[in-house]
């Protein structure tokens, strides 16, 4: 084979797996945004800043999905009845270049830990109906 073959052939075969790589993140995005219990939520991590993700409910945890990851499994995970919402704020000018447009930013506390999520306020008021429609500790299954 030629050099100028070998050469085309190197980089189609790069083409080809950059194109599969592409495709296998906007399938992921687009199941993840078509799986009911989902919302964009971007995560403040105190040594990296504010990460873009996505957010599902399970029936016990809120997870949180990387957006530049093809992990099915998830960066994080909050207990439902560990976590309490301590309010919610406006996002300042510097992080709004680093979170979805018309975000409000909620500050939550999981295990006495606090941390901040990023997400629409309509979004906001269904998450904090979620936390606060668990049972009472003592009562039910998962508390």
């Amino acid at each position: 084979m030629e050099p100028l073959g070998t050469a085309f052939g190197v980089l189609a075969v790069v083409f080809v797996l950059l194109l599969a790589v592409i495709g296998a993140f906007l399938l992921r995005r687009y199941q993840l945004g078509r799986a009911l219990g989902t919302f964009d939520a971007s995560i403040l991590l105190p040594s990296s800043g504010w990460r873009m993700g996505v957010c599902r409910y399970t029936d016990r945890h809120l997870e949180w999905l990387g957006l530049m990851s093809l992990s099915p499994v998830p960066k994080f995970r909050f207990l439902r009845s560990s976590l309490s919402v301590a309010g919610w704020r406006a996002a300042t000018e510097a992080e709004r270049a680093r979170i979805q447009p018309g975000a409000v930013v909620v500050q939550l506390v999981h295990d006495g830990e606090p941390f901040d999520l990023a997400m629409q306020f309509d979004v906001y008021a269904g998450l904090s109906s979620w936390i606060e429609a668990g049972p009472v500790i003592g009562i039910g299954t998962w508390r």
